[in-house]
């Protein structure tokens, strides 16, 4: 995974490692031209100083989250730990042994880039993403919620812009991707508390295009785009943004009078 990590941020920002280190040619440092700010650091950690319960060296990468809400859902997950000998309030640590997903670990690379740029760069740099995002139809009726509107209410995501586009995934029974939304507004102020649910913003999300229900199931995203869950927001892999680009709209279910 180190050959990827480096190989991409080449490839991306036209940017070298280096090693700061004398001592450890292992550990390698990947810094902004501009203010010179690391936004990456590759090394190798013993597994139990991450908390894990043996002794074996790990490949990890520690990168900047600003966001807290988007550290706290990243900090739940498989192979991502609070930040090794930095500063735990702005870093994460990943392992880079294959417990998270390529593509997963060059989306936080990217993340990472835009948190420690410059104010001017980061006005620059941030393109519109595409994410899935889970909806219950236990707690909201997401399968009739655009029969009479465009536009809904909806919790906001940690990490989305308005311009982002947001694929809604509603979970069981449906199990699969339905709607297509644009982000049209975020950080609306908003509070809601329950015994499943916290909402602190809402977001605006527009319905551009509806899916069959049987068009993107859990299933083929598992089999054909390695999306084994949906448990809050995530980015759209390559593969799976393209198929979704290229599938025919559903036409809506029409209540009967």
């Amino acid at each position: 995974m180190w050959q990827t990590v480096k190989e991409y941020i080449q490839k991306k920002y036209r940017i070298e490692p280096d090693f700061p280190f004398r001592e450890d040619m292992d550990t390698a440092v990947f810094r902004h031209q501009d203010n010179r700010r690391w936004f990456a650091l590759v090394m190798d950690v013993t597994a139990s100083k991450l908390g894990l319960s043996k002794e074996a060296r790990l490949p990890v990468i520690n990168l900047k989250i600003d966001d807290p809400l988007l550290r706290d859902i990243l900090l739940r997950q498989d192979g991502i730990f609070p930040a090794y000998h930095m500063n735990k309030m702005h870093w994460i640590t990943v392992l880079l042994d294959g417990s998270v997903e390529k593509e997963r670990v060059l989306d936080l690379i990217d993340a990472s880039f835009l948190a420690s740029a410059s104010p001017k760069k980061k006005g620059k740099l941030r393109p519109a993403k595409e994410w899935i995002v889970p909806a219950n139809p236990k707690y909201y009726d997401i399968l009739h919620a655009f029969d009479e509107r465009e536009e809904i209410d909806w919790k906001q995501g940690a990490g989305i812009r308005t311009g982002d586009t947001v694929f809604l995934y509603v979970a069981a029974p449906v199990s699969a991707v339905l709607y297509q939304c644009k982000v049209t507004r975020t950080g609306i102020p908003y509070h809601f508390e329950s015994e499943h649910l916290t909402i602190t913003a809402l977001m605006k999300l527009r319905l551009q295009k509806r899916f069959a229900a049987d068009a993107f199931p859990f299933e083929r995203l598992r089999k054909e785009f390695g999306i084994t869950a949906v448990r809050g927001p995530r980015t759209v892999p390559h593969s799976l943004s393209s198929a979704l680009a290229k599938a025919k709209p559903a036409e809506p279910v029409r209540q009967k009078a």
